[in-house]
């Protein structure tokens, strides 16, 4: 067994891997016909609850948020004090920009899960750029969208070709906890799993 096929099949935890969210903004999601937006929505924001109850480390970033509108409160709520970058360079690769790259290597964690708009640039390309660097990338592919549904079809074909490991919201939620004697099982139930609809969350 090579020492990367080793690591991708040690489980995310709290303390091995990070959320970067990349380009959730308004306008945006103007453009995003490629699925339900309320569910891409809820589903990013779900993620980014679930990091902040566990604490893990959580990166936002922003193309021309002066232009496209600010990251959405939903979830930069949730983490009070914390910058959203907007990129300083007009890039689709969040991480050629040196503040979100840098809050990245930062953590000094090797497993990446990341999503964002669109699924077929932004995202691809930052997921890409990770890759490059020898990072381990888990795409979080039920959070992202794009202008049509072959947009973000191939976007997600090419990153699961390039080795990106494709994963969705309950399933992350659910490796991150671990088990139920999670001390903060309860909490992930009430503020995340509810409120996407999973099965195991109703009441």
């Amino acid at each position: 067994m090579t020492t990367t096929n080793a690591g991708k099949l040690e489980l995310l935890t709290d303390r091995n891997s990070v959320l970067v969210l990349v380009d959730y903004q308004s306008g945006m999601f103007k453009g995003v016909a490629s699925g339900d937006k309320t569910i891409i929505k809820n589903a990013a924001i779900c993620a980014a609850k679930a990091a902040g109850i566990l604490g893990i480390p959580v990166v936002l970033s922003a193309i021309n948020p002066e232009k496209l509108g600010k990251f959405i409160p939903e979830i930069t709520q949730l983490f009070p004090g914390q910058e959203a970058f907007g990129r300083k360079i007009p890039s689709f690769d969040a991480f050629e920009d040196e503040r979100t790259w840098n809050a990245f290597k930062k953590t000094g964690r090797r497993k990446l899960v990341v999503s964002g708009l669109w699924t077929s640039m932004c995202f691809t390309y930052t997921a890409l750029h990770a890759l490059r660097e020898g990072y381990e990338v888990y795409g979080l592919m039920d959070a992202a969208g794009d202008s049509t549904q072959d947009a973000h079809r191939f976007g997600i074909e090419r990153m699961l070709q390039a080795g990106v490991i494709p994963i969705t919201l309950e399933s992350l939620v659910s490796e991150w906890m671990h088990d139920w004697a999670n001390p903060k099982a309860g909490e992930l139930v009430k503020e995340v799993y509810t409120r996407y609809g999973a099965m195991i969350g109703m009441e």
